[in-house]
């Protein structure tokens, strides 16, 4: 085709390493925002987003959230696509993209949203501090392995081709 972009055989043996862990983070940042928002705000109803005014700006806070979590995972998953597509997907490094995406928006949503802004607490009518702990913990863990993921994919020879 005139005009078109096909990979060449050259492009295709080297994946987009920026793009696949990009991809992989923002993918990461909505499934851990869907897991916080039908977790803990619907099914467990612990908290919204927003719990500092009025029952209505909390249940339209928590559809704000829904709503951004839903655009992050399409974009996510058409950026993911398009890569594979061009074959220029690093599924080691997307992987560590996802981890790094998830355990920073539980770190950011921990330490951010509930410590600093106080824009809701994860449970209330308990003593908070083992939850602030088990989350928190729990960001660091998938935030380190997901870095651990991405370094050991970028520390491999470029003819191992990060796959």
């Amino acid at each position: 085709m005139v005009g078109s972009k096909q990979p060449s055989a050259y492009s295709a043996a080297i994946p987009d390493v920026r793009s696949s862990i990009l991809a992989g983070a923002l993918l990461g940042i909505a499934v851990m925002a869907a897991v916080d928002e039908t977790l803990f705000h619907q099914v467990l109803a612990w908290h919204h987003f927003y719990d500092r005014s009025t029952p209505s700006v909390a249940l339209l806070s928590d559809g704000l959230l829904h709503a951004a979590e839903l655009i992050a995972l399409v974009g996510g998953f058409f950026w993911f696509a398009d890569l594979r597509r061009r074959a220029a997907l690093s599924t080691r490094l997307a992987w560590g993209g996802l981890l790094l995406g998830a355990g920073g928006f539980q770190l950011f949503d921990g330490l951010v949203d509930h410590k600093v802004l106080r824009l809701h607490q994860i449970r209330y009518g308990v003593h908070v501090v083992p939850y602030d702990v088990a989350w928190n913990v729990g960001g660091a863990i998938l935030l380190l392995a997901g870095a651990a993921l991405v370094w050991r994919a970028r520390s491999r020879s470029p003819g191992d081709g990060v796959r």
